[in-house]
């Protein structure tokens, strides 16, 4: 079944946003007594549609009461060419990420300037989307643009992703890390963060982490780090 996220509940009445009403009508072309997955509050729910003078969603049952994600990661990334950030909203969703931070640092070459309100809204459609193909129960929260100088933090583990040599690598970290209930990644630009930007970022309690010998395009740092943290600190 198709999932989709409700903006709100009337009793067994699901209200859609516009663009998922438009997806079940014209794109998936369903007819009145078909079903689909709700998500809505964290519980998953088997609704039915109903087509009419408009599209109805109302409550069938209950398929699952929610998950619980084992712990928080928190993504901070370089604002990049659209293609590059799509890529990583995309594929981060997938991997399990809770919240994605946009930075703009030394090295940003795209500006975002007036456009943020739009690159946002962009970037939450994006993430709500790839939320709905891999069939999480929430969706990635996306912050404002900020500047490091901007950023506060909660406790959590801080792992800042360097290029400098003779640093910590990611394995012998996680082996370390024990119980985590909230991580926060900071990947840099092309290039990399300046030797200024990752001091600031150590001061703020950030482990300067080494990936290996390896240099990776900045769209693959996430993926890969992401990748080892669902093996290392799954419950299943």
């Amino acid at each position: 079944m198709q999932r989709y996220f409700a903006s709100s509940r009337n009793g067994d009445c699901f209200f859609l946003r516009d663009g998922d009403l438009h997806h079940i009508s014209n794109v998936m072309r369903m007819k009145s007594g078909d079903f689909v997955e709700v998500v809505f509050e964290n519980v998953l729910y088997k609704c039915k549609v109903l087509i009419g003078n408009s599209v109805d969603i109302v409550f069938d049952s209950i398929i699952d009461s929610g998950e619980n994600d084992f712990f928080d990661v928190v993504l901070i990334v370089p604002v990049l060419k659209e293609q590059k950030m799509d890529y990583i909203l995309q594929k981060s969703t997938e991997l399990g990420v809770s919240k994605i931070i946009p930075i703009v640092t030394e090295r940003t070459v795209v500006k975002v300037n007036d456009k943020e309100a739009k690159k946002i809204d962009r970037w939450s459609k994006i993430v709500k989307e790839a939320s709905e193909q891999c069939k999480r129960y929430t969706i990635p929260v996306i912050d404002n643009v900020k500047k490091i100088d901007d950023l506060i933090f909660d406790d959590g583990v801080k792992l800042v992703c360097s290029t400098l040599k003779n640093q910590k690598s990611i394995k012998k970290i996680m082996h370390n890390v024990k119980e985590c209930a909230k991580m926060y990644i900071v990947v840099g630009p092309e290039g990399g963060l300046s030797m200024n930007e990752e001091k600031k970022l150590n001061e703020l309690g950030f482990v300067s982490t080494s990936l290996g010998k390896r240099i990776m395009r900045v769209e693959t740092v996430p993926l890969f780090i992401l990748s080892i943290l669902n093996y290392e600190l799954m419950e299943w």
